[in-house]
């Protein structure tokens, strides 16, 4: 298997602590996000981009902070990233996809069929239309029979070697998480394998070591999840995942603040 260097890195702020924490992976002839966070055009237009939600977000919108302009501060070229692999479709997660026109957005067909195609009356109004409205180039996915770590799984081998798209239920419909393989060696975040489970869980003390701040963080959780009954069991899940797998697995996700990208670092 090729060796991938993977990189977390915050597009965008909210709330004025929270990241919008993605991956960047140095595939051996091109690059890929997970997740994209904010994106240039929400800088320019946030009221025709996010609408409403921005004030409860209260995102700083500095086009520093979006993916295009990081890749471009590590010297990278945006251009190469080819594909765009999505947690789901809330405005924070996909903002930057207009981006990168010539990225394959890679999405659960559970979430883009709920987002996109036939959005119930709650979907209607989260979800931003303006951030597709550009035509990305989507493929989507049915899991079938493939299991990994007991999670129901679908191979992205032609992505990059070894990425795997990995069901987590519970804050979306669809809602998924992306396993992408290090080194193996467990000395840096390149060597492990990294899991970023999304919004599937917002800070590591719901999944680990109990922290102070955590059952505070559930109540924010639960009111977004549309699928709230699904929380818990996800939760419990990633936290038997993460100790059965802490020597070479990294369970990270895309808002705590003590993780890369957030006030604690």
């Amino acid at each position: 298997m090729a060796v991938m260097r993977i990189h977390q890195i915050n597009c965008g702020t909210l709330l004025g602590l929270v990241p919008c924490r993605v991956l960047l992976v140095e595939a051996p002839d091109h690059l890929v996000l997970v997740d994209t966070g904010l994106g240039l055009r929400d800088v320019a237009d946030p009221s025709g981009r996010l609408g409403p939600m921005r004030h409860a977000l209260r995102a700083r919108l500095d086009p520093a902070e979006t993916a295009h302009r990081r890749i471009e501060a590590m010297g990278l070229d945006p251009r190469d990233v080819r594909h765009i692999v999505i947690t789901h479709l809330d405005a924070d997660h996909i903002g930057g996809l207009a981006d990168f026109p010539g990225a394959q957005v890679h999405v659960s067909a559970e979430a883009l069929t709920w987002a996109v195609r036939t959005p119930r009356w709650v979907e209607r109004r989260r979800y931003r239309r303006a951030q597709w409205a550009h035509g990305p180039d989507f493929a989507e996915y049915v899991y079938g029979t493939d299991r990994w770590e007991g999670f129901r799984v679908r191979p992205l081998d032609h992505v990059a070697e070894g990425m795997v798209l990995v069901d987590l239920p519970g804050h979306t419909v669809g809602h998924a998480g992306v396993l992408v393989p290090g080194g193996g060696g467990g000395e840096s975040d390149d060597d492990n394998d990294i899991l970023h489970a999304g919004d599937a869980f917002y800070s590591r003390g719901q999944i680990g070591p109990a922290a102070a701040n955590a059952r505070l963080i559930g109540i924010p959780e639960r009111l977004m999840a549309l699928q709230p009954a699904a929380v818990e069991l996800t939760h419990a899940r990633l936290a038997a995942l993460a100790a059965r797998r802490r020597d070479d697995l990294s369970v990270v996700c895309a808002h705590d603040p003590s993780g890369p990208g957030g006030i604690g670092t």
